[in-house]
């Protein structure tokens, strides 16, 4: 479920914490197939005693740059939690990867569904550079967007998802922005008029930005929502306009919230607002 204001939050509460600078003693882990790349064995050997220098954000991904020369990708995927925390406190059945720092503290990765994933990688530019622009970025003008958007005639929700086209938005924020914007997630994107492209450029980066600000959307309270790294829930939700408000009134129109699938994904839209053109 994380997307780029939940990780956002993550990267932000590690730097805030004091981690970058910190060198890794230790490595365990526990579920071989968190670690993507390479064989968990191996990852546990490259990353002893390497320094965590830069610790940023990239699509969904935490980017940790270490002072060997690798590069550390950790996905969080659906319910994969980072926690920060002393060495004594017990393990938890769900935790998979473990670094402990030279200031005894003790990075934790808790992953209930193991979807999540890890690659420690000497060269990540591979894989970085096939993800689309960051939304937020001051680069990623509206008459960019409308550039990658021309002669694209497929559905906008799909394509909003889409890493390779821009980077970071999930289901959450992809029927926010749509809502937001007026625009059914069905329409064809090579078929908007420039003022609703414009629309949903704008509600895109508000999206997001809201997101953040509110430290991310937990959806619940269970051991699979999103937490930032101190334990702390977003806010985010209590602001979301159509996402699992299924029947609920739409705040602009007052016509009932409808879910429908699209590409295979759980979508939620106001049937009045949202007309399918």
């Amino acid at each position: 479920m994380p997307e780029l204001p939940e990780v956002e939050t993550v990267v932000s509460d590690l730097q805030a914490a004091g981690i970058v600078g910190r060198r890794v003693l230790e490595a365990r882990v526990r579920w071989q197939r968190t670690i993507a790349t390479p064989s968990a064995q191996a990852f546990v050997r490259r990353i002893r005693n390497q320094r965590i220098d830069v610790i940023s954000r990239r699509a969904k991904y935490i980017v940790m740059r270490l002072s060997g020369g690798d590069t550390l990708l950790i996905h969080l995927r659906m319910t994969g939690r980072l926690t920060l925390t002393s060495g004594k406190v017990p393990r938890d059945p769900h935790e998979h990867v473990v670094l402990r720092l030279d200031d005894d503290s003790v990075l934790r990765y808790h992953d209930t569904r193991k979807f999540g994933r890890w690659y420690l990688l000497t060269d990540a530019s591979h894989k970085l550079d096939a993800l689309g622009p960051e939304p937020l970025e001051a680069s990623f003008t509206g008459r960019r967007f409308a550039e990658r958007l021309a002669g694209r005639f497929g559905a906008l929700k799909p394509l909003l998802l889409n890493q390779a086209f821009i980077a970071g938005l999930g289901n959450i924020y992809v029927d926010e922005a749509l809502w937001d914007a007026k625009l059914h997630p069905e329409q064809s994107a090579g078929h908007l008029k420039p003022a609703q492209v414009q629309a949903l450029y704008r509600g895109i980066r508000k999206v997001l930005r809201r997101g953040i600000r509110n430290l991310g959307t937990s959806l619940g309270d269970g051991d699979t929502n999103f937490y930032s790294v101190g334990g702390r829930r977003g806010r985010a939700q209590d602001q979301l306009r159509v996402f699992r408000r299924t029947g609920d009134p739409c705040p602009r129109c007052r016509a009932p919230i409808k879910r429908i699938i699209v590409g295979q994904r759980s979508t939620h839209l106001c049937p009045r607002c949202q007309i399918a053109r």
